[in-house]
């Protein structure tokens, strides 16, 4: 009898188990299959349609998928403006600091597997680290942008120029080790601050673990066992397998209108793969990295992360540095690589006009991808739509 219970108690844990790690696979399906309402979500097109009429953005690519079904997805207005090519639904978008949350995934994954630590302090990889302003930053502190950090450019300029000394010039390691020497402004763990300088220090520290270029670990552990085949690092034809040409136009707000900031072909923003920004990719493919943590780390058969890691990097760490007051007037709080809501919703998004939201308890991932800088007032309306579309 006691060895039945055991049994019976082992394949509950087993189901349950499987009840909230389920490895679900996007595909296609209707709103009324995932128990979403069509008619709201078809108000969704109507709403952007108008936003584009109106000039106050070029074009965007929408989807929202829910209980792994992808049940809206759509391309509204322009890709380029100037030659009227209309957006697409595989239009490669610079994701600008939606990287934060792959590149968290990437340090995350050599964790696991004891190549680093969260709580190893940065010096142990990097020499310039070692002094009495870098030398308590941890891992864990470049990760919830609480490092102290307060250097304001992505990279200092001029870049660090080839020469005898470094050949390989300019670099990311090389630039990286800059930040080092200027060091925290503030007590690491104390405060937040939104540091790119932290998270291209973290890049740096996947090379070296790694001992692979970025882009090569990024490709070879998170996009080819995803299958995201449209995610590259660096927007230049012979790093994009020919497909330069299908990447939006950049563009920013000029005095009257909007004006071309980058055109595909013209040259990268760094001559180097960055950590703080960089990655290239489509809604889909963006989907599917979303999909594969409400997964609690799988997709398809392929496992990038531990469930418990994925609970971890979705946790709201920053939350300890507040007070209970201060806590209570926080909106969202700051995990690994993602911004992290009170009520469990974990999102990020990239200064180039792409967002990314994911709602565990309601198995629903939103996207909004342009490539028009602002647009803020439009995006909050569209999600509570698609909130107001879950009937069940």
């Amino acid at each position: 009898m006691k060895k039945r219970i055991l049994i019976l108690g082992v394949v509950f844990a087993l189901v349950i188990s499987t009840l909230f790690a389920q490895d679900v696979v996007l595909s296609s399906g209707t709103p009324e299959e995932a128990g979403m309402s069509s008619a709201i979500l078809k108000e969704g097109i109507r709403f952007f349609e108008e936003a584009v009429g109106r000039d106050e953005l070029r074009g965007v690519v929408l989807l929202v998928a829910r209980n792994g079904k992808i049940v809206f997805h759509e391309a509204i207005g322009w890709k380029n403006k100037e030659k009227e090519i209309r957006m697409e639904k595989d239009t490669m978008f610079r994701m600008a600091s939606n990287t934060k949350p792959v590149i968290a995934t990437a340090v995350s994954i050599l964790v696991e597997g004891k190549k680093l630590n969260y709580n190893e302090n940065v010096r142990k990889y990097i020499q310039a680290f070692d002094n009495y302003r870098s030398g308590f930053i941890k891992i864990h502190h470049l990760l919830t942008h609480t490092s102290g950090f307060r250097i304001r450019p992505i990279f200092y300029r001029p870049l660090i120029p080839k020469s005898a000394e470094h050949p390989d010039a300019p670099n990311l390691q090389l630039e990286v080790a800059r930040f080092g020497v200027t060091g925290a402004d503030e007590i690491p763990g104390t405060t937040y601050s939104y540091s790119n300088a932290g998270f291209n220090t973290l890049g740096a520290l996947i090379e070296i673990a790694s001992k692979q270029p970025l882009e090569v670990f990024l490709d070879e552990r998170i996009y080819k066992p995803l299958s995201m085949k449209d995610c590259y690092h660096h927007e230049v034809i012979e790093k994009l397998d020919g497909k330069l040409q299908r990447m939006s136009v950049v563009y920013r707000k000029g005095k009257e209108a909007w004006v071309p900031a980058w055109t595909p072909g013209d040259p990268p923003q760094y001559p180097f793969v960055r950590a703080s920004g960089g990655m290239i990719s489509t809604a889909r493919d963006y989907a599917v990295f979303c999909q594969m943590f409400l997964n609690g780390g799988i997709y398809n058969g392929n496992r990038i992360l531990k469930e418990e890691t994925v609970k971890l990097m979705t946790s709201p760490h920053t939350a300890s540095i507040y007070t209970p007051e201060e806590r209570e007037k926080q909106e969202r709080f700051y995990g690994y690589g993602w911004s992290v809501s009170k009520n469990g919703v974990f999102s990020h998004g990239g200064s180039d006009g792409t967002v990314a939201w994911v709602d565990p308890e309601k198995k629903l991932i939103i996207l909004i991808f342009t490539q028009t800088r602002g647009g803020g007032e439009l995006r909050a309306p569209f999600v509570e739509m698609v909130n107001a579309s879950v009937r069940r």
